[in-house]
């Protein structure tokens, strides 16, 4: 009876310990329930609370900043170390008086400007609170070329474009756009010959090897001596191997495309030594080291002698 009875108290023990285990499980699930439930609610408050705060940021920052009176802008400072007007660049640039000075994308304002073929750098930068200040680097033109071009009532028109120094190709300025007339010196540009007209596209670089040969050539000729004694009319590209130079006094020369300072000092020994015997240059070819091939004017057909033009210094001026 002892036995029957304590297995029967055993058996009471063991259902109880089995509702005890269903009732912490239960509670355990509903524990975890509420930790989810709070987890959300922190994840949701804190993502909420996150962009009030940038809301409000961003509304204070509009009202104190981007749309303050006290930053809009008054004056656009223009510097510019060529001729281009000032009037004209604040046009490209598309600014306006009146923009928040502080909302003013700089970068926009400078892709806009260097994207005119005239132009070569742009400096961009804020005064406050209301001046916006360009300083500008044109390229300066220092050789020419001509394509003709259909009229549409027929006939010819010859368009001209202008090239810097690093092969840039620029079309000429109009005069409304300049801040100085143009000058004599502008239209006399040397004219280069034999560029294919596909290749003339402004703001596009010249990539040539003769055409950088003909650039790198002009610009050791306008620091020789030679640039004070012959004017440059044009220069022939059309060889691969050598660049033909006529001046205006009628002479043509032939240059090879390397050691232009040394061939620019055999012209100049020729060409004073014409000159103490009164004879002019109709043709040299310096690409022949030896046995320089000369042939000289015949004085009963040559043209009125025409004289030199004393091209004028550029000078890097400011236009405010």
């Amino acid at each position: 009876m002892f036995w029957r009875k304590r297995k029967t108290t055993n058996r009471r023990l063991g259902r109880v310990r089995v509702l005890d285990v269903k009732l912490r499980s239960s509670q355990v699930r509903a524990a975890r329930a509420r930790r989810v439930i709070v987890a959300l609610g922190v994840c949701f408050g804190t993502v909420f609370g996150l962009y009030a705060v940038w809301c409000l940021g961003e509304f204070t920052l509009n009202k104190l900043v981007y749309e303050n009176k006290s930053f809009a802008i008054q004056q656009v400072d223009v510097q510019t170390d060529g001729v281009i007007s000032a009037d004209q660049l604040r046009r490209w640039s598309g600014v306006r008086s009146g923009q928040n000075l502080l909302a003013l994308d700089l970068a926009h304002v400078k892709r806009d400007l260097e994207m005119q073929a005239m132009i070569e750098s742009v400096s961009v930068e804020r005064i406050l609170p209301s001046t916006l200040r360009l300083r500008i680097t044109e390229r300066e033109p220092v050789a020419q070329v001509t394509v003709p071009q259909q009229r549409p009532g027929g006939g010819l028109d010859l368009k001209v474009f202008q090239i810097d120094p690093n092969g840039y190709v620029m079309v000429p300025l109009d005069p409304r756009q300049r801040a100085v007339p143009p000058t004599q010196s502008d239209d006399q540009l040397p004219l280069i010959l034999g560029i294919n007209a596909s290749d003339l596209q402004p703001g596009r670089k010249l990539e040539s090897a003769q055409v950088k040969a003909a650039l790198q050539w002009i610009e050791i000729f306008e620091s020789s001596p030679m640039a004070n004694l012959v004017d440059l009319k044009k220069i022939d590209v059309l060889s691969p191997e050598v660049l033909i130079v006529t001046t205006g006094q009628g002479s043509e020369i032939t240059f090879s495309l390397n050691n232009f300072d040394q061939q620019l000092l055999r012209w100049q020994k020729v060409f004073e030594e014409c000159g103490r015997t009164n004879r002019t240059i109709a043709t040299l070819n310096l690409a022949v080291t030896d046995n320089t091939p000369l042939r000289f004017s015949d004085a009963s057909i040559l043209p009125p002698s025409t004289p030199k033009i004393i091209k004028p210094q550029r000078i890097r001026r400011r236009n405010v």
